[in-house]
């Protein structure tokens, strides 16, 4: 007799359907998994004898093969516990055969047979609600599985609950969605005293989802503005919150079972490697720019970072996606980041302090900025000076307008983009805000009045702008026109977007 239940195999984000077959055959005592499982499947086999001798079963002696279909994929991971364990039941007649069919299942199991969470819970929900089945989870991840809609889950604490279950005696009850615990961000622009410009342009970057670059001396408080840019940013839609907590799922952080409900906030160290920013490592998983995916991706100390790695940023910050090539794969992870850096004008750190600055200035500076490569560089659309704040700056009360005001402005600057986008189709692709919009839409969308196109062209040509930093103008242009609910963009628009890219790498 063979038995089947249904479970999952990752490659990224996308799901592939796995068939766990288990066959109990006359001849010598052996337990064999065959179907290409790595170390962490083959060890299913002791987790598997352990957790039934805590059911007070023993494994029949048999010849017990199981097979994990398509056999050409890899298996990876330890959710093939539950499958395997829930198959061999049925081959048993401890549990329904025909019944188990209709499931998917993946989770962990203990030695005493309980049931661990495991990454991945919430796109194999999904997978099972598009073909029809019920779902089995551990049941610290009911939570999460529930938010697929419509599907029936069995969350199950250990072994012996879910095979009471199945024999009528004990009713596992279907569990509700639940929300990842969020920390209450108290962080408040009013905190920071001075920095107008710098606020100014925090504020265009938020309404915009414009990438962000200050230069500023140590303590100036850059730092400081970018920890507060996710209080202005607008809640997750539904959608969006999907597509973020899968990604976090597979990569196995999403916290306590619950779907993401604010903007994921990054700051990796300056030593992060390649794989730890665009994803890899032995199993491929997402990196930072993907778990930062509808979020913001903050890199304090810029040239800090090795050459390779912030090269590595270039593709994903234009394409909002990232390829991981390997040897017998690509995976392709989401990778729409808001990226906010920030870098001191020299290694020392105070150019232009004749007090403090170094006696190699400028060439200092020139030799510390040049470790940002010109095309990086050019896919950044704020750049701004954060100037050192003066004793007298720190006496003054706080700013009159906190960060829940500044954020009304720019959910209503998002709102006027989300609809501007909506009317021009239904397309999956189409942009939610003027950061992601191309060159043909900004076209339709970000056409300046005649006086501000004579600017844009005169500035253009004067800074020797690439075709792609001139297309940034204009997507800034477009949201400071949003702030004002200007329905034109106009030359003082093109003109405060043009004063945003006055700084270059090394000049």
């Amino acid at each position: 007799m063979v038995a089947r239940v249904g479970t999952v195999a990752f490659l990224g984000i996308e799901v592939i359907e796995v068939d766990v077959q288990a066959q109990l055959a006359a001849g010598l005592p052996a337990f064999t998994v065959v179907g290409l499982p790595d170390k962490a499947v083959g060890e299913s086999r002791e987790r598997v004898k352990a957790a039934f001798a805590a059911l007070g079963l023993a494994l029949p002696p048999q010849r017990i093969t199981v097979n994990l279909a398509p056999a050409d994929q890899l298996k990876e991971g330890s959710h093939f516990d539950l499958p395997i364990a829930i198959a061999l039941l049925a081959a048993m007649g401890v549990l329904p055969a025909e019944e188990i069919t209709e499931f998917v299942a993946l989770g962990e199991l203990a030695l005493d047979g309980r049931i661990s969470a495991v990454a991945g819970v919430l796109p194999a929900a999904v997978h099972a609600l598009g073909r029809d089945k019920g779902f089995i989870c551990p049941a610290a991840q009911g939570g999460e599985a529930a938010w697929a809609g419509g599907l029936d889950v069995l969350a199950a604490g250990d072994l012996l609950s879910l095979v009471n279950h199945f024999k009528g005696s004990q009713l596992l009850t279907a569990p509700t969605p639940t929300l990842a615990p969020s920390e209450e961000r108290t962080l408040d622009l009013r905190d920071v005293k001075g920095q107008e410009s710098a606020k100014r342009a925090l504020e265009v970057a938020a309404a915009g989802g414009h990438n962000l670059l200050m230069l500023g001396p140590p303590g100036a408080g850059k730092s400081l503005l970018a920890a507060r840019l996710p209080g202005l940013l607008p809640p997750l839609e539904p959608a969006e919150a999907l597509e973020v907590s899968m990604i976090h799922s597979v990569a196995g952080a999403l916290a306590a079972g619950g779907l993401l409900r604010i903007r994921p906030y990054r700051a990796p160290h300056h030593s992060a490697s390649i794989a730890a920013l665009t994803g890899g490592g032995l199993r491929a998983r997402p990196g930072e720019v993907s778990l930062a995916h509808r979020g913001v991706l903050f890199l304090d100390e810029l040239p800090e970072f090795s050459r390779q790695a912030l090269e590595s940023l270039r593709q994903p910050l234009e394409a909002g996606r990232v390829t991981v090539a390997r040897a017998n794969a690509h995976i392709t992870y989401p990778a729409r980041v808001q990226l906010v850096a920030a870098m001191n004008p020299c290694r020392c750190g105070y150019l232009g302090d004749a007090a403090q600055a170094c006696n190699r200035a400028p060439r200092c500076a020139q030799d510390y900025q040049a470790r940002i490569s010109g095309p990086l560089f050019d896919r950044i659309d704020l750049h701004v000076e954060v100037a050192a704040v003066s004793p007298a700056d720190l006496s003054l009360p706080p700013p009159a307008e906190d960060s829940a005001v500044i954020a009304a402005r720019v959910a209503a600057a998002r709102r006027v983009q989300r609809e501007r986008y909506a009317r021009l189709g239904e397309a999956a692709d189409l942009p939610r805000s003027n950061a992601e919009a191309d060159g043909r839409l900004l076209e339709e969308v970000a056409a300046p009045d005649s006086e501000g196109r004579r600017l844009l062209t005169e500035a253009a040509a004067q800074l020797r702008l690439s075709a792609r930093g001139y297309h940034r103008v204009l997507r800034v242009a477009r949201t400071l026109a949003d702030l004002e609910s200007s329905p034109t963009v106009r030359r003082l628009h093109i003109a405060e977007a043009m004063a945003y890219r006055r700084l270059q790498p090394g000049r």
